[in-house]
C-alpha cells in the first residue's frame, strides 16, 4: 500500500504495523526517514482486521484488542491508524469498555536512514542509534538526520530501545489520540504541489451508466496529483514523475506522454513540463544537438535497448502543437517554439537522405515505433511552424510523404492471415515480425489534436488488418493488450516489453482504433481495461500480466511495476475523451466530438474539463450522441 505526495512516500503492508522488512516505511525524496513504526496497547499488538487507502495519499488501518478480564470474546478497544505520505501518523485509540481504563502505550521506533536504491537491492544494514530529541527520538548519519516527535509528548522516551511510551486513562466510551510528525532534518513539512490550490490539473469528473467511470477518472487525476513534482531551479514549472516507488525522477519520455493525455485537464501541466525539458535540451554542436536527453530503456528479447532520449525529442513537438489546440496561449507557445524547433531540426539532420530514424544512434534498427512518432512529429510540426509563421513545414511534409511511401512497402510483412507491420527493420535488411504493442502508435497520428485526421503510415487496408490483430485473443488478453502476442517465439506474461499489458499502450490503442472507425476493437480492449482497473481498485499500475482472462481469475500485479504511474494514471483519462471523442481547435475557435457511436459503456458524461483555458463539460448519450454542456464563450461546434 503505497501512499504518494512527492517528494514523500508512506509505503506498508496491509498489517499496519511498520517492522522495518522489505520497502516499509516513510520516505523523503528517496531516503527512508523511518522503517519501524509498531505499536503495542496493554502489550500487546492490535489485531488488524481492515486496511485501505483513503486517497492517494493516505491510508487507513484498523485494528481490535480485548484488554478487560474476564470480559468474553468481544473486543473492547479498536486502534486506528491514520498514515500520510507528509510525513504523519494519527493513533486513536477507542474504548467499548463499561468502566475507565488505564492503558499503557508504547510505539517502537527505528530507521536505517538507507537510501531506496539500496533498499531495493537488499544491500542496507542496520537501524542507527537513536537519541531523545524534544518530545520523540532522532537518529543521525553521514547521509543526513531524521527525528520522529509525538504529541501528545511521551511519559517516557527510551532512546537505546528506541521507544515513546504513554499512560492513557481512557473513560467508558472515550477516546484518546497521538500524532507522530517525521521529519528528515533540513526539509520542512511535505507540500505536494497536487495539494496546492494552483495545481496545473482540473479537478475532472465522471458520471454515468457504468459507476466504474466515476471511480477511473477520480482515481486518475488524484493519483497524478500525487505525482506531481517542482522544478527546484524553477518552482512555477511542474511535471509527472514516472511513478512510485522505483522512479519518483523526471522521466523525460514518460513525463511528456503523460502530460500529453492530460491535456483535457489543462494546459499548465504540459507547458511546465515543456519547461523543464527546455532547458534540458542538448545546444552543442554535433550529431545529438536538439536532442532532449534520456536513458536508454531495454525492449525486450528481440531489440536492443531503445533511447527514451529519440521518443523525448519526437515528443517534444507533438506535445507543444496539441497543446496550443487545447488552449496553450500564444505567449507560451513563442517562448517554447525555438526548442521545438530544434528537435524537428534533429530529426530532419539525423534522418539526411534516408527515410528511416534509426534507435539508439547510430547503427541501431528502424523500429516501428520511431518511424511512428517521427512522422506524427513532422506532421504536427509542420502544422506548429506554418501556424507561428516559421519556415520548414514544407520539407517535413515532404519528407514524411515519402516515409508513408517506403514504410508501406519495406515495414508490412505478408502471410497468409493478412499481413502484419514488422517490428523493425535491422540495419542489415531483415524485418522482424513478431507481433508486438508496440505497433499501436501507428494508429497515433494526433489523437488530442484537432482538425482533420493525419494520414497514417499504414493504407486503409493495411490499418484494417492492424485492429484485426490486435482485437484477436492472441494480443487483447481480455484485460487490455499484450506487449507481444501470445503465440510469438519468447512470450512471458510477466516479461515488461515481451507480453504483460503496459496500460499506456492500451489506451493509445483504444483511442486510435476509435478515431480510425474500428470501434468494435477498441471498445472490447477499453472494457477489458475497466475490469482490471476494478481488480486494483482504480489505480491501475504501469503493467501487470497478460495472462488470459478467465472465470475466477483477476488480473496478476507485476512485482516491478510503478503503482500509481504517471502514463497508467493519464491513461485513464485518455480512455474516458476517447469515449466521447473531444478533438479542440482552440485558435481556430472550435471544437469537434467523435464519440463512439456504439456508446459501449452506455451515458458518460464528463464534467470539469478545460478547453480554451475554461471550463469544458460534455455528455454522451446511449444512442451515442454527445452534446457539449459547458464550454468558453465563442466556442464553436466543428464539424
Amino acid at each position: 500500500m503505497i501512499c504518494v505526495a512527492l517528494p514523500g512516500l508512506a509505503i506498508s503492508t496491509e498489517q499496519g504495523q511498520l517492522t522495518g522488512h522489505g520497502l516499509e516505511g516513510f520516505y523523503r525524496a528517496g531516503r527512508r526517514v523511518l522503517s519501524r513504526c509498531q505499536v503495542r496497547v496493554a502489550g500487546r499488538e492490535p489485531l488488524a482486521v481492515q486496511a485501505r487507502m483513503t486517497s492517494a495519499d493516505r491510508a487507513r488501518f484498523v485494528g481490535t484488542l480485548r484488554v478487560t478480564p474476564h470480559g468474553g470474546p468481544d473486543p473492547d478497544i479498536v486502534v486506528e491508524r491514520t498514515r500520510s505520505a507528509d510525513g504523519t501518523e494519527l493513533i486513536m485509540l477507542h474504548s467499548a469498555a463499561a468502566r475507565t481504563l488505564r492503558l499503557p502505550v508504547e510505539v517502537a521506533l527505528g530507521t536505517d536512514l538507507a537510501d531506496l536504491g539500496a533498499i531495493a537491492s537488499g544491500s542496507v544494514g542496520p537501524e542507527l542509534a537513536a537519541s531523545v530529541h524534544d518530545s520523540g527520538l532522532r537518529w543521525s548519519c553521514v547521509a543526513g538526520a531524521s527525528s520522529v516527535t509525538a504529541d501528545p509528548p511521551p511519559a517516557d522516551a527510551i532512546a537505546s530501545a528506541g521507544l515513546l511510551r504513554w499512560d492513557f486513562d481512557v473513560p467508558p466510551g472515550g477516546t484518546v489520540r497521538v500524532e507522530l510528525r517525521v521529519r528528515l532534518d533540513g526539509a520542512g513539512p511535505v507540500r505536494a504541489v497536487g495539494r496546492a490550490a494552483t495545481s496545473p490539473l482540473a479537478p475532472a469528473q465522471a458520471t454515468g451508466d457504468d459507476p466504474r467511470v466515476r471511480a477511473l477518472l477520480a482515481t486518475s487525476v488524484a493519483d497524478l496529483q500525487a505525482l506531481l513534482v517542482r522544478d527546484p531551479a524553477h518552482p512555477a514549472d511542474t511535471h509527472l514523475a514516472a511513478g512510485a516507488p522505483w522512479r519518483c525522477g523526471l522521466a523525460p519520455a514518460d513525463a511528456l506522454a503523460a502530460a500529453r493525455m492530460t491535456l483535457p485537464l489543462g494546459t499548465r501541466l504540459a507547458s511546465g513540463t515543456l519547461r523543464t525539458l527546455a532547458r534540458t535540451q542538448i545546444t552543442a554542436p554535433g550529431s545529438r544537438d536538439g536532442m532532449i536527453p534520456g536513458p536508454r530503456r531495454d525492449a525486450g528479447a528481440h531489440l536492443p535497448p531503445a533511447c527514451t532520449g529519440t521518443e523525448a525529442t519526437l515528443l517534444f513537438p507533438v506535445l507543444l502543437a496539441e497543446a496550443r489546440r487545447w488552449g496553450l496561449p500564444d505567449q507560451e507557445t513563442e517562448e517554447l517554439l525555438p526548442a521545438a524547433e530544434r528537435c524537428l531540426t534533429w530529426l530532419r539532420t539525423t534522418v539526411g537522405e534516408g527515410p528511416y530514424l534509426s534507435d539508439p544512434q547510430p547503427g541501431g534498427p528502424a523500429r516501428c515505433e520511431t518511424q511512428a512518432h517521427a512522422h506524427r512529429a513532422a506532421l504536427l510540426g509542420a502544422d506548429l511552424l506554418d501556424a507561428c509563421g516559421r519556415p520548414g513545414g514544407g520539407a517535413l511534409r515532404e519528407w514524411a510523404r515519402k516515409l508513408r511511401a517506403t514504410f508501406r512497402r519495406d515495414f508490412w510483412i505478408d502471410d497468409p492471415g493478412g499481413g502484419r507491420p514488422a517490428v523493425a527493420c535491422t540495419p542489415d535488411g531483415r524485418s522482424l515480425p513478431h507481433l508486438g504493442a508496440t505497433a499501436v502508435h501507428l494508429l497515433d497520428t494526433g489523437l488530442l489534436g484537432g482538425g482533420a485526421h493525419a494520414p497514417g503510415l499504414l493504407d486503409r487496408v493495411q490499418t484494417e488488418q492492424l485492429a484485426r490483430l490486435l482485437g484477436s485473443p492472441a494480443m487483447d488478453s481480455g484485460w487490455g493488450l499484450r506487449g507481444l502476442g501470445a503465440k510469438e517465439v519468447g512470450y512471458n506474461p510477466f516479461g515488461h516489453r515481451s507480453g504483460a499489458v503496459r496500460i499506456h499502450e492500451t489506451a493509445i490503442a483504444v483511442a486510435g482504433l476509435a478515431a480510425a472507425g474500428y470501434e468494435k476493437e477498441g471498445a472490447a480492449l477499453l472494457r477489458g481495461v475497466l475490469t482490471a482497473a476494478e481488480a486494483f481498485g482504480y489505480r491501475l499500475p504501469e503493467m501487470y500480466a497478460g495472462e488470459q482472462r478467465g472465470d475466477g481469475r483477476a488480473p496478476l500485479p507485476h512485482p516491478a511495476a510503478c503503482r500509481p504511474a504517471a502514463t497508467a494514471a493519464a491513461a485513464g483519462v485518455l480512455l474516458l475523451i476517447a469515449l466521447a471523442g473531444v478533438r479542440p481547435d482552440a485558435p481556430a475557435g472550435t471544437v469537434t466530438l467523435r464519440p463512439l457511436r456504439g456508446a459501449p459503456l452506455g451515458e458518460i458524461g464528463l464534467t470539469g474539463l478545460r478547453v480554451a483555458g475554461a471550463p469544458f463539460s460534455v455528455r454522451v448519450s446511449r444512442l451515442g450522441l454527445a452534446m457539449v454542456e459547458e464550454a468558453a464563450d465563442g466556442l464553436q461546434l466543428g464539424v
